[in-house]
């Protein structure tokens, strides 16, 4: 039986142990063969990233490099254009057709899925491996009716399915809630050294330290 290849995507700006350990974790849970990272070139539904790509691609190599199976994949940092997640999956699935995918969003993201672009086909691609996300409205009912009807007719109890078949899949994960933020971060790290203790243990080290090494988030200006 071929194993599953999990699929975690953000801005990673920067990435942290929310982000990693969420990977890890469905990773684990699930009995995935790996789970890409891949941070978002050009992201479509929100604003652009603070660092560069090739910054941001740098931060989540280091960052997976402590998390055995978890794998940077810069391909969206590479290609021109929007970030469209099915772009994404349809190149992954092109790679190796008989290898499954299993797309890791929260229920937040999951929840304004019908907004995505060609969001219908995401499912033809890849299953869905929802986790909670603290404070976020309850499904299926935070959803539209077309994706309700999807997450009526897809969701199961039975995580075998995700190996068993190539997509078309959902289903709940639970994972230790991880209270970080990468806006939290950064401003943070722009209200230099008085804040810096409060980022503390929420990144990987490797990851401040090329934060601090490449002067990415600095500190605000005084006003004049």
């Amino acid at each position: 039986m071929i194993r599953t290849l999990g699929i975690v995507g953000g801005t990673f700006d920067p990435i942290h142990y929310g982000h990693l350990r969420l990977g890890a974790e469905v990773m684990a849970a699930l009995g995935m063969s790996e789970v890409r990272m891949i941070p978002a070139g050009v992201p479509p539904h929100r604003s652009p990233p603070v660092a560069s790509g090739a910054d941001r691609l740098a931060m989540t190599e280091l960052g997976c490099a402590e998390f055995p199976g978890l794998v940077a994949d810069g391909r969206e940092i590479l290609r021109p254009g929007p970030s469209y997640t099915v772009v994404t999956l349809q190149a992954l699935h092109a790679e190796d057709m008989s290898r499954p995918l299993a797309l890791i969003i929260g229920s937040d993201a999951f929840a304004g899925l019908a907004g995505w672009h060609r969001w219908e086909q995401l499912f033809t691609l890849a299953h869905l491996v929802v986790v909670e996300r603290p404070g976020a409205p309850a499904l299926p009912d935070a959803a539209p009716p077309a994706l309700q009807e999807q997450w009526n007719r897809r969701l199961t109890t039975d995580p075998s399915r995700l190996s068993r078949q190539l997509a078309g899949s959902i289903v709940r994960q639970r994972v230790t809630p991880q209270p970080i933020s990468s806006t939290a971060i950064r401003a943070a790290l722009e209200q230099g050294a008085s804040s810096r203790a409060e980022i503390r243990g929420l990144l990987p080290a490797a990851v401040l330290a090329y934060i601090d090494r490449n002067q990415l988030y600095r500190p605000l200006p005084d006003a004049p």
